[in-house]
């Protein structure tokens, strides 16, 4: 059996171009900065914002600012200042505010990871500023933990005489801004080709061949198994042949359209290297029985697939019951190939065989296998 599993993680770091901005003016004593709303020049049309999560190590302050030089032009020590009402609660607000929240779209959380403005002194009773911001996004999934998508890493640099909080806002504003766009611009691309927000499952089915054949034989009506195809030493055993055939598949799974595409290529096969039969025992009614077993391994693939066909499946949980379908396949086929040979005494039981060919027979024509 081979698998390959779609599912991936993205993460990515976009850092804004700086920012140069002139201020002027302070007035000495603690502040608080008031985050403006703004309209973005976005409506997401692929998620809303369902929460925002503050996991910023220092949650006391967004900015720490220097005071206006004294006379002897010593600016002193950076002082903490927050954002009205406090870091979260405004960041919060402003999203609030300025982003559509259509809730019969994707729920997305944003954890906030850094948000803060530095300032260092420069000649002249200027100051050099940073602003760091960084956040992560996941997808909210009901009573599941949440799904990570991405990551945005934005910074600008601002340059002013020292002066009132309030100043650096626009630039604080910008820069939380830029990472709101940048969200909206990574759903809009990822929607409908990321496997981790696809809306629905679809699944589908093809039986696996190869062009050229070679020490394996895959199931086809076209192509019964014979005497020739017993490759393998005859081993020290009361019986006078024996087959060893398998079930497996290939998987593939593809987004489009924010649908999740399964393809499952399913696998019924025999190993020639496998199959052995004694010298003087290759009559048609011995390779009969042991085509029976190989008609087994295919009933069973069949009815696999016919589970699957009527399971719903979900995104975030589409290899579980496949899985689970696959292991109950080959449970199933060990115990009818048991069955079978207890039944007919491996072959031994001419009456119980005829009744056996015609059970599957039967079976292979009410899946379509053969023709009715």
């Amino acid at each position: 059996m081979i698998k390959t599993n779609s599912t991936r993680k993205y993460t990515w770091h976009l850092i804004p171009p700086f920012l140069l901005v002139l201020f002027s003016g302070f007035q000495p004593g603690p502040q608080s900065i008031v985050l403006h709303d703004e309209v973005l020049p976005v409506s997401p049309k692929e998620f809303y914002v369902a929460n925002v999560v503050d996991e910023r190590e220092n949650r006391a302050a967004v900015a720490w600012l220097l005071p206006v030089a004294d006379s002897d032009n010593n600016q002193g020590k950076t002082s903490p200042v927050d954002f009205q009402g406090g870091g979260l609660a405004a960041i919060k607000q402003f999203i609030d505010h300025s982003l559509p929240r259509n809730t019969s779209l994707r729920p997305v959380i944003i954890r906030l990871k850094r948000f803060i403005a530095t300032e260092t002194a420069l000649p002249g009773g200027h100051v050099d500023g940073r602003v760091t911001f960084a956040m992560s996004f996941d997808l909210q999934r009901g009573n599941q933990d949440a799904l990570h998508l991405g990551d945005y890493n934005g910074s600008a640099r601002y340059n002013r005489k020292a002066g009132a909080p309030q100043a650096i806002e626009p630039t604080l504003r910008h820069v939380l801004t830029d990472g709101l766009v940048y969200l909206n611009s990574w759903m809009d691309q990822q929607a409908n080709s990321n496997v981790n927000l696809a809306k629905e499952v679809k699944i589908d089915f093809t039986n696996y061949s190869e062009k050229k054949e070679g020490d394996t034989i895959y199931y086809t009506v076209k192509r019964p198994i014979t005497w020739d195809d017993f490759k393998s030493k005859i081993p020290d055993s009361k019986f006078d042949a024996e087959t060893f055939p398998g079930i497996g598949y290939e998987e593939h799974a593809a987004v489009n359209n924010a649908v999740l595409n399964v393809h499952l290529a399913i696998k019924v096969y025999l190993p020639k290297s496998a199959c052995w039969v004694k010298s003087g025992s290759r009559t048609d009614f011995a390779l009969n029985h042991e085509q029976k077993h190989f008609d087994i391994a295919k009933i069973a693939a069949e009815h696999f697939k016919k589970k699957l066909s009527t399971e719903h499946f979900t995104v975030s949980n589409f290899e579980g019951p496949i899985n689970v379908e696959y292991l109950e396949a080959l449970r199933e086929m060990n115990r009818l190939q048991k069955q079978y040979d207890d039944e007919t005494k491996h072959g031994l039981d001419q009456g119980a065989q005829q009744r056996w060919n015609e059970r599957i027979d039967k079976e292979l024509k009410e899946l379509g296998v053969k023709e009715k």
